[in-house]
């Protein structure tokens, strides 16, 4: 009998997240935060989005137009920008740089951090220890010996200047990012791979 009692007595102890089972509890531990996290997140692109359209008279005059909202939407500081500036040739440029000095980074740190993690030469720790020193030297040291060599290789004022000397602060830090990627790749597969007759490039 007793038991029976008990296999009838409601279950008070709801535990786990039965307590969002209630639409007002609900609300406040989850909707409202995620709708605050939602505005402050979205805020500056709305912000960017309407400053783009908006002409000069409603962001200067706060009087008499809403400085969250648009009346009179323009394109013209679009055209402006496009077609008056020197923008699409910065534009041009940025992508050249960063692409270039991308791939030369990536193609240094995949080489160096394979071979500290995969081919266990003498010294492999140390100079993996010395690369990621090297990543926290910070960059503005670099700065007049890095522009002393470009002057005297002629790149002064040149995309190649910034081409090869962005990849000075990106490679140790894509050597130690990879060094822990290889680390996490079993050996088991590499020696498989090995003793099917596959070299280092097939691998």
């Amino acid at each position: 009998m007793a038991a029976i009692e008990t296999n009838n007595r409601p279950n008070t102890d709801e535990g786990g997240m039965g307590y969002l089972q209630s639409l007002p509890r609900r609300v406040v531990t989850v909707y409202l935060p995620l709708l605050i996290f939602v505005i402050v997140l979205l805020f500056p692109f709305y912000w960017m989005t309407i400053t783009a359209v908006k002409p000069n008279l409603e962001m200067t005059d706060y009087a008499n137009f809403n400085p969250f909202w648009v009346v009179n939407p323009t394109l013209e500081h679009i055209r402006y920008l496009l077609f008056d500036t020197s923008y699409p040739g910065w534009l041009l440029n940025t992508i050249i740089i960063s692409t270039a000095s991308t791939f030369l980074s990536l193609l240094a740190a995949v080489f160096a951090a394979y071979a500290i993690e995969r081919l266990r030469f003498s010294g492999a720790r140390q100079v993996g220890l010395a690369i990621f020193l090297a990543y926290l030297v910070p960059p503005s040291i670099l700065f007049i010996p890095l522009s002393v060599m470009v002057f005297n290789l002629g790149l002064y004022d040149t995309p190649f200047a910034l081409i090869l000397t962005y990849p000075t602060f990106l490679i140790p830090f894509c050597t130690w990012l990879l060094m822990g990627y290889f680390r996490s790749i079993p050996f088991e597969l590499e020696e498989c791979a090995l003793m099917d007759g596959a070299s280092r490039w097939q691998i």
